[in-house]
């Protein structure tokens, strides 16, 4: 009988094909719970399971997927399928990080608690209940809802005039009922880290640098790096206080991506979720022998041993393509001279025409994405900029509808 793996994930998600190439190469049986309509019969073929992720799921759909076991492992991709994945793996009685922790993971509030509690380093912060509005004394700040990804709705303010601004515009997005989490702004280089968690144990398979400072208002990444140029000591710093994240969280079993400032005082964790990288980011890793990273992340949720897997030789980037202004998504000139550029490996413009394309801190999407691999690290990021100056966006405002 075949491997079998839960994959709970988003139907439009981006890695769900990435995931199922993957299945096929390592002759994985890939069982699919989305969150498609429960009514429809199986309208895109692919045998998925309807789970609903705003709700936790109930006994018939445990029970639906019980009949589609058993599993070797679950994997999950985003923040709440993570959870629904957890709490089904808990159900089910498969590996995976505890449900509870992977909610933690996913509220920005119970992150700072669960990382103060545990000694690491921690900005001043306040939580802001739902219709509180209160005169922040410390600036700079920064104002995050608590359970947005991405850097939706996250805003910087410098004045208790910028402070008013931006939660009512991330009021907006939340709605009322939503807390809001307030922070003293942590100045410093910003990094991200992939790793796998085995009983606990972070095993670390990339340290990404991300070259273009992140000081806000908003803060759209754009550019990753990896391995990191920065010195050994930092490296392993970094992956101390990632560890002492993941144990603070009480993740145990998956993957976990996690990001973390660094400056003279140390490292200043911000996240470690359990989940993988989003979107087609995760095309970026490459591994010796082992294939790209959702290949890794099925063989361990199958249960095999990955603790020997290294990164490919050379440097690996991603440029996530900024929008650069609000309105409806035309065209993208310049691609086949952006491919030409050396050290490119891709272009990939997912945006579609007659898209409706928001800037962050509304927007949650990025035109596309740009892949390079290069012997060094700046090699690669300069290939990327290289190729980034090729593309002109044809973007047109939105019409006023008209009543």
């Amino acid at each position: 009988m075949k491997r079998r793996v839960l994959f709970v994930a988003s139907k439009l998600g981006y890695q769900v094909a990435e995931f199922y190439g993957a299945a096929q190469r390592l002759d994985v049986d890939l069982v699919l719970a989305t969150d498609r309509c429960q009514i429809l019969d199986d309208p895109w073929g692919d045998r998925a399971t309807p789970l609903r992720f705003e709700m936790i799921p109930e006994d018939r759909d445990i029970d639906a997927l019980r009949a589609r076991g058993p599993f070797e492992g679950v994997l999950a991709v985003g923040d709440r399928p993570a959870f629904i994945a957890a709490y089904c793996a808990e159900r089910l009685g498969v590996s995976f990080h505890p449900s509870a922790a992977v909610a933690s993971a996913g509220d920005k509030y119970q992150t700072r608690e669960r990382f103060r509690s545990a000694g690491l380093n921690v900005p001043a912060f306040e939580l802001l209940a739902p219709g509180q509005s209160r005169a922040q004394s410390r600036f700079p700040c920064v104002l995050k809802p608590l359970r947005f990804s991405a850097s939706r709705g996250v805003i910087r303010a410098d004045s208790l005039e910028e402070f008013l601004a931006a939660e009512a515009r991330i009021r907006k997005m939340t709605g009322p009922n939503e807390a809001l989490l307030a922070e003293d702004f942590i100045p410093g280089r910003e990094f991200a880290l992939e790793g796998l968690v085995n009983s606990g144990k972070l095993q670390v398979l990339a340290i990404f640098d991300k070259p273009d400072p992140l000081n806000g208002p908003f803060f759209e990444e754009t550019i990753y790096v990896t391995p990191s140029r920065e010195p050994a000591e930092v490296q392993r710093a970094i992956e101390d206080a990632a560890q002492r994240a993941v144990a603070a969280l009480g993740l145990r079993q998956g993957p976990v991506h996690a990001e973390m400032r660094v400056n003279e005082r140390g490292v200043w964790m911000l996240e470690a979720a359990g989940r993988p990288i989003g979107g087609l980011c995760s095309r970026v890793l490459r591994f010796d022998r082992d294939g790209g990273l959702e290949d890794l992340l099925l063989r361990h949720a199958a249960g095999e041993d990955v603790s020997q897997a290294k990164l490919a030789t050379g440097a690996h980037a991603v440029m996530m393509i900024p929008i650069p202004q609000a309105g409806v998504f035309f065209r993208a000139d310049g691609v086949e001279q952006a491919r030409a550029t050396a050290d490119m490996e891709s272009v990939e413009i997912t945006a579609k025409q007659g898209q409706v394309l928001e800037t962050l801190p509304e927007g949650a999407s990025y035109l596309g994405f740009l892949f390079s691999r290069a012997p060094h690290a700046a090699q690669a990021e300069t290939a990327l900029r290289q190729a980034h100056s090729h593309l002109r966006f044809q973007i047109e405002p939105v019409l006023p509808v008209v009543r």
